[in-house]
């Protein structure tokens, strides 16, 4: 019976749950946060402002991890009650049952204390307490109650206690703040409703720049003040991007404000949180970094979202290309705009190529696939728009978008919207566009290189790639007229095509490419070798002095290998040189230093000493990688960095403990590495679980 009863609950749970915005409409959330770096934990106090569209003697908030909470009610006739009694929490929602009728105003106000297992971060690195969040796509209720359902929009004003000396950053505008001893009191308010997993909120050390958009918005610009240097170039072109947007496409961009914020150890590249883009701090670049690996592109996949994503949001993961594919086309415009039309047709050429490989494989998928992968929803979907556009001309299209937005503001939306809009602004019947781009899993690569072939440089690049099977004798005078003042992608394919050709026969144009002075150019000769052939020796050391990281990171490797009496001269030039800040070409020349006995002996100690450093959690995970992968091609890991290694089997960060996963299952398979593994005690359970099972 009891069996009957539980089932019966929870179907009843459940049926309530997935109905729930047909019963009650929140309005408004206001949240007073107090995070304690110490323990880890959030306390809060939430008041709740909704209205009930049904009768029903329950409604609920998704919750997550909550210890403790209290929660008084104001019925229509805004008297209090207390109901922690009629109230329960069931690891997943806080559910409070009363008789609400329909129709009816109500407010409720809840104090609770919670103790976040994932979408809130505690992070201490480079001597930094920092604290950020990531909703999407359903976990902001891990450290504020809320509603998952992104059907559901409310409008959050956070006010947030945060130890003095910190700078806070949410969603909307500052309005004040408050120092209250050794705590300052930051208010936040949003004039405009979201979807909860669009919440932010990070606590750091930050100075910010402040410029404004041509239309008045302020835009502020974080940075950490130990690296203002970084500021200029990570940010480059952000004005351009914003003002872009605004003309493209048509609609004021929605919201009080834009803040763009660098976190440490990151899920993800960026985050688009209705006014406050948290991102990766790995984009933060110096002046050689950005050519190399720039924000641009992050800077305005996350800007588009504002439009596309905050201000219309799916009704279900189904239409999850609303908001990827626009985002990812939005920021290709923005992109054309900065480097020009070559670079725009040839991302969309790559992502072509992928689509099609995927396609020819039988593993297309749909872009109406709530399941479909990244490749599809971000890829696939720009590729839909870049077609429409061309299908239905500017105009059209951009009338399209417009009368969109200004249609579903602050609303969800389906595809079928979408569509209708471009129907209705083009007088065309789009149902072909729709079934061979929406609803078909096949890559429509015929119609993709049609379009292609529409930019004179792809038609020069196709011709060009179709001499791969050519012998190097019968090309070498076009690959020599590519490589005369050289297009960066054309420059790169004729060096790629050098690689398996006769030396006698590719020096000259090994030499032509590095002489050209194209860093794209430069840097595809620094990367597609291995070993360096002794006649392109002087040539090719230019490249230790180029202005880019990944191009002297390549080429001290290379030139290490490749010659053997002079890595203590290499070595040399290249002490010093830190690279991204994941300190690509410093930890690289830690570990050729310590490969390399003769050079300096008597520090090699302290050089080891600074590899395994770089292992312990102080460092960004990125650091941390590096010196995981040079440590293990050394064979040189000893008990302390044994534990940061199974300790980093288990951080937030997924792709990192991914990486660190696969390189403790290679020490595994050795017996030396294996048996100093069980004699580790490593103070953290999750981690000694985590070994304890792999040993086992």
């Amino acid at each position: 019976m009891k069996q009957w009863y539980a089932f019966f609950f929870i179907l009843f749970c459940f049926s309530t749950q997935a109905q729930q915005h047909t019963t009650v409409d929140f309005k408004h959330i206001q949240a007073n946060i107090t995070p304690d770096f110490t323990t880890k934990t959030i306390t809060g106090t939430l008041t709740l402002d909704f209205e009930i569209l049904k009768n029903t003697d329950s409604i609920y908030l998704d919750a997550k991890n909550i210890t403790d909470f209290k929660i008084q009610l104001k019925n229509a006739e805004n008297q209090p009650k207390t109901v922690k009694n009629s109230a329960k929490f069931d690891k997943n929602h806080l559910i409070i049952y009363s008789d609400f009728t329909a129709g009816k105003h109500y407010s409720a106000t809840l104090n609770y204390s919670a103790k976040p297992s994932q979408a809130l971060y505690f992070v201490n690195n480079e001597g930094q307490n920092q604290l950020w969040t990531q909703g999407q796509g359903k976990y902001t209720s891990n450290w504020l109650p809320s509603i998952d359902a992104m059907n559901d929009k409310i409008e959050f004003d956070l006010t947030v206690i945060a130890p003095a000396g910190k700078t806070v950053i949410s969603n909307g505008k500052l309005t004040k703040k408050e120092q209250k001893s050794d705590e300052t009191v930051w208010y936040f308010d949003m004039q405009k409703p979201m979807s909860s997993y669009l919440v932010a909120l990070a606590i750091g050390n930050y100075d910010k720049k402040e410029i404004t958009s041509a239309s008045g918005v302020p835009i502020s610009l974080y940075y950490y003040p130990e690296k203002a240097y970084y500021a200029e170039p990570t940010y480059r072109h952000t004005k351009q991007i914003f003002d872009f947007f605004e003309q493209e496409i048509g609609y004021a961009y929605p919201w009080q404000n834009y803040k763009e914020v660098p976190v440490k150890d990151f899920l993800y590249a960026g985050m688009e949180n209705t006014t406050a883009t948290l991102f990766s701090d790995t984009f933060m670049v110096d002046s050689t970094g950005f050519d190399d690996r720039n924000y641009v592109n992050v800077n305005a996949h996350e800007l588009a979202h504002q439009w596309f994503g905050d201000l219309v949001t799916e009704t279900s993961s189904t239409h999850h290309w609303l908001q990827e594919g626009f985002a990812t086309y939005y920021a290709l415009l923005a992109e054309k705009q900065v480097f020009g039309d070559d670079y725009f047709y040839w991302q969309l050429y790559q992502t072509a190529e992928q689509l099609k490989e995927l396609s020819d494989r039988g593993k297309g998928e749909k872009l109406l696939n709530g399941g479909a992968s990244s490749l599809t929803f971000y890829q696939k979907g720009a590729w839909a728009l870049h077609i429409l556009r061309e299908q239905i001309g500017d105009e059209s299209f951009r009338m399209a978008v417009t009368a969109y937005l200004q249609e579903h503001q602050f609303d969800n939306v389906e595809s079928d919207d979408f569509i209708a809009a471009a129907e209705e602004a083009s007088g065309q019947d789009l149902s072909a566009f729709k079934a061979n781009w929406l609803e078909q899993s096949a890559f429509q690569a015929d119609a993709a290189l049609e379009s292609l072939k529409k930019s004179e440089f792809i038609r020069n690049y196709l011709e060009l790639s179709a001499l791969r099977k050519i012998a190097l004798s019968e090309k070498a005078e076009a690959l020599e007229k590519v490589l005369t003042l050289p297009n960066d992608y054309l420059g790169q394919e004729a060096v790629h095509q050098l690689a398996d050709a006769p030396l006698d026969e590719s020096i000259p144009l090994y030499k032509m490419a590095i002489a050209s002075g194209n860093r794209w150019v430069r840097q595809a000769v620094a990367t597609s070798m291995q070993e360096v052939p002794a006649a392109l020796k002087i040539d090719y050391e230019i490249l230790l002095d180029d202005d880019s990281y990944v191009t002297r990171e390549a080429a001290l490797l290379a030139l290490w290998v490749s010659f053997p009496q002079d890595r203590e001269a290499y070595l040399k030039k290249m002490e010093g040189v830190t690279g991204f800040s994941d300190k690509n070409i410093e930890t690289l020349w830690l570990a050729l230093s310590l490969a390399t006995p003769a050079y300096k002996p008597q520090s090699k100690q302290q050089r080891y000493k600074q590899l395994l450093e770089y292992t312990y959690m102080r460092y960004p995970f990125q650091v941390r990688e590096n010196a995981f992968k040079y440590l293990y091609q050394l064979q040189l890991y000893e008990k302390q960095s044994l534990k940061n290694l199974v300790l980093g089997c288990v951080h937030f960060n997924w792709r990192f403990a991914q990486s660190c996963r696969q390189i403790l299952d290679m020490l595994l398979k050795e017996t030396m590495w294996s048996n100093a593994l069980r004699d580790l005690q490593l103070g953290d359970q999750k981690a000694q679980d985590y070994l304890n099972k792999k040993l086992n």
